[in-house]
């Protein structure tokens, strides 16, 4: 049986993590008490005067009442004072009142509300969403929370693979750390392998191949993509837009501008920046070009230009962009 405190307030700009966490508690206290033991308040439903009122009325709830209060972050402090503090002063110690507050610009949790779940022996609890640039210092220290070690680049890659949600990224640890087992060591190409879509993964791999014109790697990674299930069809433009993207930094530093230029203005984990440039500084702007031509001739095929079997052009294709 759950241990749950009298108040909770949850506040903060990470709007989506507030929904996943009010989700859980409400599952939790339906678990605990049945749907009859729940009280949900929100709108115009949910102000300091009402929740003091529903807390002085009887329940018939068998068993320990909760109460979920939202848009907390638009009440007035001396509404607060004035009307509900006292309430809460006063809890009945069968009951938990829970207060989200979804946070931006001037909307805040009010101090008063703060204060008073403070006073009562309640948690007050912040979800702020992380800047990009400390994300990765974010995802490291919430690894060590689930007994991780992230290496080097390896938080870098997490983000590159699954995105910068934080709900997602936790998600993704916790799902690590079943794999791997308390106090696992994990570098970048673990974490890859785990969390990057596995077609993902494998488009990256038949681009990278045929940039670097390897033929043969090239083609092992197609197949592997075609054993996966994918169609041609939706293979083609996710490849060429790899591309293009290589394509289009090797236009910038065909311009002049140097490596570390074009990485600082890449809108992408530093590591992945760095394998970009580095892939387009093995190759140059006609190859990419012609590749891209082809892949288009390939795209016009494999929707029924050709009287050959999808894999046979497709193959003839990377050949040729690989040649």
């Amino acid at each position: 049986m759950a241990a749950f405190k009298p108040l909770y307030l949850l506040h903060g700009d990470d709007h989506g993590r507030l929904s996943e966490r009010r989700a859980r508690l409400r599952a939790l206290a339906e678990s605990e008490s049945g749907c009859g033991g729940v009280e949900c308040f929100e709108g115009d439903d949910a102000t300091p005067a009402a929740i003091a009122s529903a807390l002085d009325a009887m329940t018939f709830a068998m068993g320990r009442r909760f109460i979920i209060v939202d848009g907390v972050e638009r009440w007035k402090d001396a509404e607060v004072k004035a009307t509900l503090a006292p309430a809460l002063a006063a809890l009945d110690p069968e009951t938990t009142v829970a207060f989200f507050a979804r946070e931006e610009s001037r909307l805040k949790a009010p101090p008063a509300l703060v204060a008073a779940v403070e006073a009562g022996g309640g948690d007050v609890v912040p979800e702020q969403t992380v800047k990009a640039r400390e994300l990765p210092r974010w995802v490291a220290a919430e690894a060590e929370r689930l007994d991780l070690r992230l290496e080097s680049g390896a938080a870098q890659a997490l983000i590159a693979a699954v995105g910068d949600r934080q709900q997602r990224l936790v998600r993704e640890l916790e799902k690590l750390a079943l794999e791997h087992g308390s106090g696992a060591r994990l570098d970048i190409d673990d974490v890859e392998a785990a969390a990057a879509p596995s077609a993902e993964r494998q488009v990256w791999s038949l681009v990278d191949a045929l940039v670097a014109r390897d033929a043969e790697q090239a083609a092992r990674a197609y197949l592997a993509l075609r054993q996966q299930g994918e169609a041609v069809a939706r293979l083609v433009p996710l490849v060429a837009r790899r591309v293009r993207e290589v394509l289009a930094i090797a236009l910038r530093l065909e311009a002049g501008e140097s490596p570390a230029q074009v990485k600082a203005e890449l809108k992408m984990a530093p590591f992945v920046a760095s394998r970009r440039v580095q892939e387009a500084r093995a190759t140059d702007s006609a190859t990419l070009r012609r590749a891209l031509e082809l892949l288009h001739r390939l795209e016009l095929d494999s929707r029924g230009d050709s009287e050959l079997a999808d894999d046979t052009v497709a193959l003839r294709a990377i050949a040729a962009i690989a040649a």
